[in-house]
């Protein structure tokens, strides 16, 4: 039986999605990565389900979001930020 390679997988993953998504806002680009690592993950588990700024913050870094705060957005803006991420990288945040 062949054994699963991790590695592999991940280099394949990573060549189809490449490391972040990005998004642009007001003409500033924002970055999110396409993977998360199991400590980002065990953060997010600790947010509240309705905490997209802590969601947000955890996904960008402080600097990014420091940025993005500075912004004037809806929470259909943010929907659709999540919504566009969910669909190209297959981590579906944001979603009931």
């Amino acid at each position: 039986m062949a054994r699963f390679d991790v590695n592999a997988a991940r280099a394949q993953r990573l060549e189809a999605h490449g490391r972040t998504w990005s998004f642009e806002l007001d003409g500033e680009s924002y970055t999110l990565p396409t993977e998360l690592s199991r400590k980002t993950a065990k953060a997010l588990r600790k947010l509240d389900d309705n905490d997209v700024d802590g969601l947000l913050e955890l996904l960008m870094g402080e600097e990014q979001y420091v940025r993005f705060e500075e912004h004037d957005l809806t929470m259909q803006d943010i929907a659709a930020i999540l919504e566009a991420y969910g669909k190209e990288t297959g981590l579906g945040l944001g979603e009931d």
